[in-house]
């Protein structure tokens, strides 16, 4: 069966997150329902990381095995057109050998979470942004963010839903900037914990206003407490911005 490769961006605003819910609409049902009706049978998503409800994606990449070969252009076409009304877009369709896979062949994934540094409220960025009215200073927290860079028990910063095997997982890179009233939070590794980019945002948002000091993160990274956890950010700042693979930049 062939296997393609899909990069999907998508709003995750109406959905429940990526993965199937028995509760509510996702992005894998809506992606394997506009494919079943191209293909002519039932496929399977598989995508290179689980997203929350709200969470969006600029570059995910997923793929589906199907019965037969189709022209990728033609394929990604005619899943676009069927994923209408449904924010999810198909970027880009490649076929990919069988060994490739979407999840178990990626080597690291990136994230960037978009805090709105303003008092007014919030329209075209509405449900896409975390808005914190009190200025920021994100210097500061570009320099506590180096803390928690490298290998560490980010058990303070997981979920008490996550499902990994360990707590221990090795940070490559947090930075942060600002941008006008925009304060970009860039997160890389090979894997993260359920919550973890979100926890860690929220810490450095209470930096980046005063209320915590770098100090304050230390502690809280090294107690290995989720109830020592400052604060969890809101999922709508959240964007998956990158999958890689063997082979890639």
């Amino acid at each position: 069966m062939p296997r393609y490769a899909l990069t999907l961006e998508f709003d995750g605003g109406p959905f429940m997150g990526l993965q199937r819910q028995s509760h509510g609409p996702s992005v894998q049902q809506s992606v394997e329902e506009a494919a079943e009706s191209v293909v002519g049978h039932p496929v399977t998503l598989h995508a290179a990381g689980r997203t929350d409800t709200g969470v969006h994606a600029l570059a995910m990449r997923a793929h589906i095995d199907v019965a037969r070969a189709f022209d990728p252009f033609r394929l990604s076409e005619a899943l676009n057109a069927r994923l209408k009304p449904d924010p999810i877009a198909v970027l880009d369709c490649v076929v990919v050998p069988d060994d490739w896979h979407a999840r178990f062949s990626c080597l690291g994934r990136a994230y960037e979470y978009r805090i709105a540094n303003r008092r007014a409220p919030l329209t075209l960025d509405a449900g896409r942004a975390w808005r914190i009215a009190r200025p920021l200073d994100a210097a500061a927290m570009h320099e506590a963010a180096q803390e928690l860079v490298g290998n560490h028990d980010f058990t303070t910063f997981r979920s008490v839903h996550c499902q990994a095997a360990s707590p221990v997982k090795t940070l490559d890179r947090l930075d942060v900037r600002r941008e006008g009233d925009m304060v970009i939070i860039e997160a890389a590794a090979r894997s993260f914990l359920h919550h973890q980019v979100r926890s860690m945002v929220g810490c450095l948002g209470l930096i980046g206003q005063g209320h915590w000091t770098r100090a304050d993160l230390v502690a809280a990274l090294h107690a290995r407490d989720r109830q020592k956890l400052g604060h969890n950010a809101p999922p709508e700042g959240l964007y998956f911005v990158k999958a890689v693979y063997p082979g890639e930049d």
